[in-house]
């Protein structure tokens, strides 16, 4: 089911629209998450390249190996498990990190 209820539509001369599928793609939107987004006071900056992506398949698969160490650990019963939250925590919150800094900033 729809989450949005309202249509609006609006009319753009050629140079509007030009720019509008620029800055969306530069963003790696389309037209409509770029309009959402702008409205919502993001501060909206280009897609990353491909090293970015690179970056976050390499954190994602080195907490994947955190996981199945700390579970290979613990079913030994000697692991540490104030230690290895903290680890896992500060991946993530890495990740959220260069997403924020390569994606986007919230005004909020």
């Amino acid at each position: 089911m729809r989450t949005r209820i309202y249509k609006k539509q609006f009319w753009f001369n050629d140079e509007e629209v030009k720019i509008l599928k620029n800055k969306a793609s530069l963003c790696g939107l389309n037209e409509s998450e770029f309009i959402r987004k702008m409205l919502l006071d993001y501060k909206l900056k280009e897609k990353p390249d491909e090293k970015f992506y690179d970056y976050i398949k390499l954190l994602r698969s080195i907490a994947n190996n955190i996981n199945q160490i700390a579970y290979k650990a613990n079913s030994f019963g000697y692991i540490d498990t104030l230690r290895y939250d903290s680890e896992i925590t500060k991946v993530l919150n890495f990740i959220e990190e260069l997403k924020k800094s390569y994606l986007y900033e919230s005004k909020y």
